[in-house]
């Protein structure tokens, strides 16, 4: 019996296309499988890379989509210094008309919490499969110049605690350092020395002065973005 033939790409169809600092900024819709929905997401591509561009994804937080991060926080200057693909994903899934999605800020839309949801009504909440699962493969299946293999999380609010616990999930998907100290100084409350171990979410912890705003992240975005390249350019 001849072997099942594997499933088509994810059809991608391109919304936007920016140039800066020398890459591209890359906005892209899609039929989501897990959350069964159209959703969206943005790509940030360095330019002409040598080899293939390691991944580093940002999760964002509450009532964001997929682009603020790439259009406010000024990331992609250092990403392209350091030679690393930006993918920030939206923040739920959209157009679901579940009742009460749109009722609260902080719960349905624009609040998906990378988790997935275990209650029937809320069924295509399922943020986790989705920034885990699908989005890789379709970076995978439509991309030839990412290395998807090659992977850093991080994020901010609802988006760093995301990052830190898909981080503590599968160690083995994104880059970081002793997952064993990372647990010990967490469990200690060392969050600070915890985060650096990762090379997870750094930007969860405030800076005495700043707000929670993007002006805070574009700040600091730099560093962690540094921090994170030498995770992924180490092998």
């Amino acid at each position: 019996m001849a072997a099942a033939a594997p499933p088509p790409a994810a059809a991608l169809e391109q919304l936007s296309k920016t140039k800066m600092f020398g890459g591209h900024n890359l906005r892209f819709r899609h039929q989501s499988a897990s959350l069964g929905c159209p959703m969206t997401f943005s790509l940030f591509l360095p330019a002409s890379p040598a080899s293939k561009l390691p991944v580093l994804y940002w999760l964002s937080g509450l009532t964001c989509t997929d682009e603020n991060f790439i259009i406010k926080s000024g990331a992609q200057r250092a990403a392209a210094a350091h030679g690393v693909a930006l993918v920030a994903p939206d923040t739920s899934p959209r157009g679901l008309n579940v009742e009460g999605e749109a009722d609260s800020w902080d719960f349905g839309v624009g609040a998906g919490f990378y988790l997935n949801a275990t209650n029937e009504k809320w069924k295509n909440w399922r943020m986790y499969d989705y920034v885990v699962k699908e989005l890789p493969k379709v970076l995978t299946d439509n991309f030839e110049q990412l290395n998807t293999s090659c992977a850093s999380i991080f994020g901010h609010s609802m988006g760093g605690h995301g990052a830190l616990t898909i981080y503590l999930k599968n160690t083995d998907k994104y880059k970081g350092e002793d997952d064993k100290f990372l647990a010990e100084q967490l469990l200690a409350g060392n969050f600070e020395e915890a985060c650096k171990a990762a090379g997870a979410p750094l930007i969860l912890r405030m800076q005495p002065g700043y707000d929670h705003s993007f002006f805070f992240i574009a700040t600091f975005i730099d560093d962690h973005i540094a921090h994170h390249a030498q995770f992924l350019k180490s092998g």
